[in-house]
């Protein structure tokens, strides 16, 4: 069904004014979904022409997209495309700030603790003593990831277990907003033997006491990079500092696409949003912005690899991992993560006059208001 623009967004106004507990009827589906294919298509040829304009693009197997030297491609990120990461390991239930952009916005006052002297991994509660066992029954990742939320809230209960960790060959990488960073602890991290610090340069808006801890970081751990999420904002910020950011001698910048939860979808009301493969929510600009970075990157020839870490990189991701966990052929983790779509988040695109879908026609009987009995 290649509904139109205009019946689409007639259709979702009504929808966005039905109560939470009310299912949409059958044929309403059918117009919800074609609207969401609708939008899709019209944002993956926009894509698809600004991906044409990047020079020296390179893929990893069709998985995700990058410019740059393959040999500074993040070992993290390679481990979570094509090896047994990403496994997160979850320890400190705090921040230091909070993001517009956060998935815990709102929330982090109430963000559960992971248990005194304990560590998530895979979902288990397990003490700094019980690493030997667990490495003793299962397969070993080979890579595994430092999350949840600000770890150098406490970051000198963490070089142990990376120690640990490191003597058994793992790949380890941290995320970090990088303000609680001092060369004494990052010094620390590098003798533990991390092997990756990512820093969200956007939380802090690009600060220059950040991008100072970059440069301090790439003295003692191997591989630096930047991950934060493509807004405007940091995209206004990085281009006023993006001299002194290169200069830093950082290794990549993991740009990745702003998906939405209950928690953040608030903070963008009024923005132009899509649905991904019916998974993850985002402003149409996200990516937009990644391609004008990787196209700088490319003509400009940047030292840095520069990554789409977009919703189809998501997508991969999850077959990824749930094929080396022996799951069903087509299983995955990525799935949308709102319990009840947000349709009114999809009505300033629809609103949108500039904003055109790539074919258009009636909707047939059985799908018009009249047609549907209410």
């Amino acid at each position: 069904m290649k509904i139109s623009k205009k019946d689409a967004l007639m259709w979702f106004e009504f929808f966005a004014m039905l109560p939470e507990d009310e299912e949409l009827l059958t044929n309403q589906q059918e117009i919800a979904l074609a609207t969401f294919a609708q939008i899709e298509a019209a944002i993956d040829a926009r894509n698809e022409k600004l991906m044409a304009e990047i020079p020296n693009l390179h893929s990893l197997g069709g998985r995700t997209y990058f410019v740059g030297d393959p040999e500074k491609f993040s070992k993290g990120c390679r481990s979570c495309l094509t090896g047994t990461g990403l496994c997160a390991i979850r320890k400190t239930n705090k921040c230091n700030i909070q993001c517009k952009f956060c998935y815990n916005y709102g929330e982090l006052d109430r963000i559960p603790p992971i248990g005194e002297g304990m560590w998530q991994i895979g979902g288990t509660k397990f003490y700094e003593k019980d690493i030997d066992l667990l490495l003793s029954i299962q397969n070993k990742p080979t890579g595994i990831s430092y999350v949840y939320l600000e770890p150098f809230m406490e970051i000198e209960k963490y070089y142990g277990i990376i120690a640990r960790f490191h003597a058994e060959g793992i790949h380890q990488h941290m995320y970090t907003n990088g303000l609680l960073c001092t060369e004494e602890n990052l010094k620390a991290l590098g003798e533990a033997g991390l092997d990756e610090l990512r820093f969200n340069l956007g939380a802090s808006g690009c600060h220059d006491k950040v991008i100072e801890n970059i440069r301090i970081a790439k003295k003692y751990i191997p591989y630096v990079g930047i991950e934060t999420p493509m807004t405007p904002e940091f995209y206004e910020g990085f281009m006023k500092k993006k001299d002194a950011i290169l200069a830093t001698g950082l290794d990549f910048m993991n740009c990745a696409e702003l998906h939405l939860n209950p928690n953040n979808i608030g903070n963008y009301e009024g923005e132009p949003m899509y649905i991904a493969r019916l998974g993850y929510v985002s402003p149409t600009w996200s990516r937009e912005i990644t391609f004008k970075l990787m196209k700088m990157a490319g003509e400009e020839n940047w030292s840095i690899v520069v990554h789409d870490c977009s919703n189809h990189t998501k997508f991969a991701r999850g077959l990824n991992l749930r094929g080396k966990e022996g799951g069903c052929f087509g299983s995955s983790d990525y799935v949308c993560e709102f319990t009840r779509m947000p349709f009114e988040a999809f009505l300033p695109i629809l609103s949108d006059e500039s904003f055109a879908f790539l074919e258009e026609e009636p909707l047939p009987y059985g799908y018009n208001p009249g047609d549907i009995v209410l």
